[in-house]
């Protein structure tokens, strides 16, 4: 618990009130978790009615709060976009503070709440909005294109802002829109590694990386081969590409969950933070899941208890500085306005289109 927090009762009412939810993530939640889980899921829900509150849940985020308190759950740029489009009066984001950001820049008028301030994030924090305007220096009229996990301040020094699901589109369109055959694309070294295969557009590429996704090594796929043959195994494209080359499919948390939910497999590995396997696994019953279990840390600062404290008393929340908003928003919004990708990202049918390397700033 909290410093300070006092726990809530397990009442019947409570029990009751709950039980639907308990349902749904009783493989993965066990009772004597949900006992002191439900007390404050039931607190949560009566207060975001009372305050007209929304909660943004990520997919790694845990399952008590991904199905128990999440009003939108998905991926960053999805979360902020449902939060755009509510009547809700308050954003509390169950994530980390870059999607708070997002959310903010995307919501002016809201408020958006943060439940801790130290959720960070390894990629977000690897560049700052001084680093792309030396970038910009460098590489005059190239254009820029950075994903969404990155801080607003770098958002606002961008030209066009692109998530895992749409970095080869956004790419293209941005060469095509500035006549030009490179793109700087920041700050996951990775993803830019990934992409580079995908397009004949030449990638220039900052060295950042997410914690989680690259610890995973093509030893930890071989050794996942060996021990689950028949296993599907699906990776996220901020993944190295020796793993991407080694799965079945590649494609950005929303396009993994599709991938279970449509094809149903009966045994699966996701290659990502891995409460995201048990979110899905609540929604997928029928189908195994194999858990190779690398934790985001900053992911994890957030709980059912902060999360409570944070609607309760208005705290931890984000602003954004106006004019830095106004520039990020330019660079979200010429991505939101693109159609969607005609697929999801298969990085998998065009493994061997091009075998070229990236330009590391």
């Amino acid at each position: 618990m909290a410093d300070g927090f006092a726990p809530l009762a397990f009442t019947p009412e409570v029990e009751a009130a709950t039980l639907p939810l308990w349902r749904k993530v009783s493989r993965r939640v066990t009772p004597i978790e949900w006992r002191l889980h439900a007390p404050l899921i039931a607190a949560i829900n009566d207060l975001k009615v009372r305050k007209n509150a929304v909660i943004l849940a990520h997919n790694y985020m845990t399952p008590e709060i991904f199905h128990g308190v999440g009003d939108f759950v998905g991926d960053s740029l999805g979360l902020a976009k449902e939060a755009a489009r509510s009547d809700a009066a308050i954003i509390v984001q169950a994530g980390v503070h870059f999607m708070a950001e997002t959310s903010k820049i995307l919501s002016p008028e809201k408020k958006v709440l943060i439940p801790d301030l130290r959720a960070g994030c390894s990629l977000a924090s690897s560049i700052t909005g001084a680093d792309v305007r030396l970038i910009k220096q460098r590489y005059p009229g190239v254009p820029v294109v950075t994903y969404v996990n990155t801080s607003a301040d770098v958002k606002a020094e961008s030209d066009v802002c692109c998530t895992s699901a749409n970095a080869v589109q956004v790419v293209e369109w941005a060469a095509r829109e500035w006549g030009t055959d490179r793109v700087v694309l920041i700050p996951d070294e990775f993803l830019a590694r990934n992409v580079a295969r995908q397009t004949a557009i030449r990638i220039i590429a900052w060295q950042g990386r997410c914690e989680v996704h690259e610890r995973f090594d093509a030893g930890d796929m071989s050794e996942l081969r060996a021990a689950y043959p028949n296993a599907e195994i699906l990776a996220h494209p901020e993944c190295p590409p020796e793993v991407i080359e080694a799965s079945d499919f590649t494609g950005s948390t929303a396009a993994m969950t599709d991938y279970v939910m449509t094809r149903k497999p009966k045994q699966v590995v996701l290659i990502t933070e891995c409460s995201m396997a048990d979110n899905v696994a609540c929604d997928a019953p029928e189908t195994e899941f194999v858990r190779p279990c690398n934790l985001c840390p900053h992911m994890k600062r957030i709980s059912l208890e902060n999360i409570y404290e944070a609607l309760l008393h208005d705290r931890y929340e984000v602003t954004v500085d106006e004019a830095v908003a106004a520039r990020a928003r330019l660079a979200v919004q010429r991505m939101v306005d693109m159609p969607p990708p005609a697929v999801p990202a298969r990085y998998d049918l065009v493994k061997a289109r091009h075998h070229v390397d990236v330009e590391l700033i």
